[in-house]
């Protein structure tokens, strides 16, 4: 018969053993996602970085083999989610972005739950100096050729704004906004790399000649260019958007018009990879980061921290600044994993 009672090198081995599994235990609920790769996507615009980074930087927090940034344009980067072939990007715009979200699959492929960033506003500003002279606040007056001439910066006599990268979300806005206000005559949308475009704007407005300009925020240009004070938004004569948006009133509960719905900020994720991987989910669902701190560090990029060490140093000054909070966030995803 079997012994009840166990020798004391016999009890050891067995505490010794719970011990170690108690550790494997914690441990794994510690982090998640152990063992488990992450490959991270972003756009062409090199102040993403600061969002998508913070959310890389908590999901290294839960164990997950976060890789290194691959940087795509939104309509390939939403396909290559919906495939499967990349993990997350932290600045899905919706409904910005419908059209790329519903050719990658939509909800049957796509994790979208959550807000990470809100009131992220868009439009076309022009100089306030010029807004004024001329009493402009419609960009249906660019019709009016003697007042598009005002914005012609390379002597075709056609008003020149600067645009979006193509590829983008709002190229697609832009471009169906110049048929719907008929402004193809006296516009030209000037596109190409939008950091360099704006830049050579913003040295025009400083050698004090008229610009027009479209924008958006969280981004550093409303920092450099004020609105209200530098620039003034123009409004739209009405409501008119393309693919998925058609039909959205974009009137702002003030009356104003700008031709843009306020957009919601997602980080979105290939649905599969988020449901196995719960602990994720939950992060990507919970994490929110205010317009305002995304607009500091842009603009503080734009005034020369654009290194990787200073974008790096950015992140981790947010996260000490915020420290309880990102640590709830760590734990409210640790929990849905168990």
């Amino acid at each position: 018969m079997m012994s009840i009672f166990r020798s004391p090198r016999t009890l050891a081995s067995i505490a010794a053993g719970t011990l170690a599994l108690g550790c494997l235990s914690t441990q794994a609920s510690e982090l998640p996602g152990k063992g488990v790769k992450v490959y991270p996507l972003k756009s062409s615009i090199a102040e993403e970085t600061f969002q998508t980074q913070l959310v890389m930087k908590a999901l290294e927090k839960l164990g997950y083999d976060v890789q290194p940034i691959r940087e795509v344009e939104y309509p390939t980067a939403h396909l290559a989610l919906g495939n499967g072939d990349a993990t997350f990007i932290a600045t899905h715009w919706n409904p910005l972005h419908a059209d790329y979200y519903k050719n990658a699959g939509g909800d049957a492929k796509l994790y979208r739950k959550g807000v990470y960033s809100d009131n992220a506003a868009q439009g076309y500003l022009i100089d306030k100096k010029t807004a004024d002279a001329y009493n402009i606040t419609n960009i249906d007056q660019l019709r009016d050729p003697k007042i598009a001439k005002l914005f012609d910066a390379d002597g075709d006599g056609k008003a020149d704004l600067t645009g979006c990268n193509p590829g983008w979300g709002c190229e697609a806005m832009i471009e169906h906004h110049l048929d719907a206000y008929k402004l193809r005559d006296t516009v030209t949308h000037q596109q190409g790399t939008y950091s360099a475009l704006i830049a050579d704007t913003i040295a025009r407005y400083k050698a004090g000649k008229p610009i027009l300009y479209y924008t958006w925020t969280p981004y550093w240009v409303s920092n450099e260019l004020q609105p209200g004070k530098d620039v003034v938004w123009l409004e739209v004569p009405f409501s008119s958007a393309p693919g998925e948006q058609k039909g959205t009133d974009t009137k702002l509960p003030n009356g104003k018009n700008y031709g843009f719905v306020v957009n919601k900020q997602h980080i979105l994720a290939n649905k599969a990879w988020a449901e196995a991987n719960p602990a994720a989910a939950k992060l990507f669902e919970i994490m929110q980061l205010p317009v305002s701190d995304i607009n500091a560090q842009n603009h503080a990029m734009s005034k020369g921290q654009n290194k990787p060490a200073d974008i790096d140093r950015h992140v981790e000054g947010w996260i000490k600044a915020h420290q309880k909070t990102f640590d709830s966030w760590l734990e409210q995803a640790r929990a849905a994993a168990k």
